[in-house]
């Protein structure tokens, strides 16, 4: 059952539900920012405990609302799906995203992925993932007992949280789910979900030519 977390005022103090930023600075970071959200969300669409937004600010530490983040993308196991202003860590049983990703664009400076890079690493998140679609650079970070430990052999990495497997494709990434069929963009998912219902309605309309009724089978 989805349901809405309130996100109200600590002690007085006010938890901002915008840092000021656009979600994207260009039309590609945005593509691939919906792209990855969406699939992920409908990965798990049956899962009512696993939490996939988008562009939402995570505060960490309860009274204080000088540290967060917003990821691209960011998942939650443990939480339930729902509307949020903001995601307040201490009200959502104390549980951290375990899976994030950051996708570039050419306003990002090397010092803000490295705070980016040292808050993850903080704040236990998991798994990182940093890419880059104009470069097709893709990289990613796994928990250790070290704090965070790169992902050397990034090419066909299978996500362990999400199962998701990650191919470096000569003109951009490509992701796969767990089925093996590839990450589409909505557009592409709401056309594959139409021909779909066409091909239903082919078959039912065949049966009925054979005098079979669809609704009695």
């Amino acid at each position: 059952m989805v349901q809405e977390i309130k996100t109200p005022k600590q002690s007085g103090i006010v938890y901002p539900e915008s840092d000021g930023k656009p979600m994207a600075d260009n039309t590609l970071q945005f593509r691939w920012i919906v792209k990855i959200k969406e699939n992920i969300d409908f990965l798990f669409s049956d899962r009512d405990d696993i939490l996939v937004v988008g562009d939402l600010l995570w505060y960490p530490e309860e009274g204080n609302n000088q540290i967060s983040r917003a990821p691209d993308v960011m998942v939650v196991f443990g939480r339930p799906k729902g509307d949020r202003r903001s995601y307040l860590q201490w009200r959502e049983n104390d549980i951290p995203p375990q899976v994030v990703f950051e996708i570039l664009s050419h306003n990002n400076t090397l010092k803000e992925m490295a705070q980016k890079l040292d808050f993850y690493r903080k704040y236990g998140v998991e798994e990182y993932y940093l890419y880059d679609p104009m470069s097709v650079d893709f990289c990613g970070w796994l928990r250790s007992e070290d704090g965070f430990t790169a992902i050397d052999e990034i090419d066909n990495w299978v996500s362990p949280r999400l199962g998701i497997r990650f191919v470096l494709g000569t003109e951009e990434l490509e992701i796969y789910r767990p089925d093996g069929k590839l990450f589409l963009t909505p557009v592409e998912l709401a056309k594959q979900a139409e021909q779909a219902e066409n091909r239903v309605r082919q078959l039912e309309e065949r049966l009925r030519q054979a005098g079979i009724d669809p609704e009695q089978l």
